[in-house]
């Protein structure tokens, strides 16, 4: 080959990669900075759930299961998701807030910021379990993990329990 088509190959590529660059990140927002809080502060935001755990029951190792557990914000600043993650790669977590329906997030794809809920707003989490992925039989426990900014709970553990078959 010759010089000239090397470099013509050279900087098609160059013009190829920062051209497919441009067009992935021109549609991301940028995150909004985490906005952290005291315990002390009386304008914050609080989370309040009622439930953080649930059983499944029996199930077979072939099943997906799904599990919402609602949350709300009862502070007066705005509630932060600031990342998402699990304890075992077959069980996932998602923010599911008005017409918002995050990504599953887990163990090996942890989220970072996902969203906010604001002041009087309900939200949930739903934590999927997929036990094909990483079979483990009898008695099993799975958790998502959800990162905030409430001082009083900047980490909620929502668990799932089942007898897998």
């Amino acid at each position: 080959m010759s010089v000239k088509t090397l470099l013509f190959i050279f900087i098609g590529f160059f013009i190829f990669t920062a051209g497919m660059v441009y067009l992935l990140s021109i549609a991301q927002k940028p995150v909004p900075n985490a906005k952290f809080f005291a315990i002390s502060d009386s304008d914050r935001p609080k989370i309040e759930t009622t439930n953080t755990s649930f059983d499944f029951g029996e199930i077979k190792v072939s099943d997906v299961k799904q599990q919402d557990f609602t949350f709300k914000n009862s502070g007066s600043k705005d509630l932060q998701i600031l990342n998402i993650d699990s304890s075992c790669n077959c069980t996932f977590g998602q923010v599911l807030y008005k017409d918002f329906v995050s990504k599953e997030y887990g163990m090996h794809a942890q989220s970072g910021y996902v969203t906010q809920i604001s002041p009087s707003d309900t939200a949930s989490i739903r934590v999927t379990y997929k036990p094909a992925i990483m079979p483990v039989f009898g008695l099993v426990e799975r958790e998502v993990y959800v990162m905030t900014n409430d001082p009083a709970n900047p980490r909620l553990i929502f668990s799932v329990t089942a007898k897998v078959k």
